[in-house]
């Protein structure tokens, strides 16, 4: 996990073949400003040296914050750090927690029924649909039965899965469900589980883990978790929670400023976006991020996930009666 203090883009030029090409790359430092620029242009010269030799690469590298940055470390303002605990300020405003080795895992209810549910269902309507045409003797009454099936398909696939959704207990319940029957199969597991505005969180007490651990893949298919932050657990070598409220969860309207809020922003916008954040602070202090639910499998504690454990429910207020956001 690297989440540094510096950042900066070095551009190198020059002719390949018969064309002009830019190259663009960023650079960054924990140390200085100077070593960043030095650490961009060397990236710099180096993809240029690929793409003279015949490599396929990006001209650019785009600025994005977290998610979506492959081969580039997180690139969000540091509000504090603690031992390996980094806390970060996200692209719309919120406070997380990034830490290379203690694991979380993120689960969203599944209050909607997958893609490949619509398609079954539509595929379930369009023999109906044939048979009514070949019934009828009628190719266009076939025809608009095959238009209502496309139609109907994905309202018959959320009926049916919201019927087994309740017949399961509700999104929360299934979800609780997978996080016990993982800790039945390893009951050396020490699991922390909290409720998040929509979902659960899962940090894992025992030990630390490599973001690329087979155990880590286990864990996350076990429970089901959110594919997005799978990916990005794996291109940063981290894991990550966030730590406070949501802006709009929060009642704010208005998005941080300037936009968008990758970091680093021009110092001249500095005292706007100031403004901002200290109205967000002092809203998002009337909400948890995740409330504590319960402690499952072993006792066993790490020292370092005790620590993480310490930061994480101190900042996301997880032990109070707040509401979430």
């Amino acid at each position: 996990m690297i989440v540094p203090e510096f950042w900066a883009e070095a551009r190198q030029q020059g002719r390949i073949g018969s064309r002009q090409v830019t190259v663009r790359r960023w650079g960054w430092s924990d140390v200085s400003q100077q070593e960043a620029q030095a650490h961009a242009e060397t990236r710099a010269a180096q993809a240029f040296s690929r793409l003279e030799a015949g490599e396929s690469l990006a001209r650019r590298e785009l600025k994005r914050s977290y998610n979506g940055a492959e081969g580039v470390p997180i690139r969000e303002e540091i509000i504090s750090r603690h031992g390996d605990t980094v806390i970060t300020r996200n692209i719309y405003g919120a406070r997380c927690l990034n830490t290379p080795d203690v694991l979380f895992a993120d689960i969203d209810f599944a209050y909607e029924p997958a893609l490949r549910a619509h398609w079954l269902a539509i595929a379930s309507l369009l023999p109906i649909a044939v048979l009514v045409g070949a019934a009828m003797q009628s190719w266009r009454l076939g025809g608009i039965s095959l238009l209502l099936s496309l139609f109907l398909g994905p309202f018959l696939a959320r009926g049916l899965h919201r019927l087994w959704m309740s017949a399961a207990g509700g999104a929360e319940q299934q979800a609780l469900t997978r996080v016990q029957s993982f800790s039945d199969r390893h009951p050396d597991w020490h699991l922390r589980v909290y409720r998040t505005p929509g979902g659960l969180r899962v940090l894992v007490m025992h030990r630390t883990f490599a973001a690329d651990e087979s155990a880590v893949a286990e864990f996350f298919r076990a429970l089901d978790t959110d594919p997005i932050y799978v990916r990005m657990c794996l291109h940063q070598r981290c894991f990550r929670a966030r730590v406070s409220a949501k802006p709009w969860r929060a009642g704010i309207e208005k998005h941080i400023l300037p936009r968008p809020g990758v970091w680093p922003i021009n110092p001249v916008r500095l005292p706007e976006r100031l403004l901002w954040v200290t109205a967000y602070e002092q809203t998002a202090r009337r909400f948890a991020a995740c409330h504590f639910l319960t402690s499952l499998g072993s006792k066993a504690v790490h020292p370092a996930a005790q620590s993480v454990q310490q930061l994480h429910d101190e900042l996301c207020q997880a032990n109070s009666s707040l509401p979430l956001a």
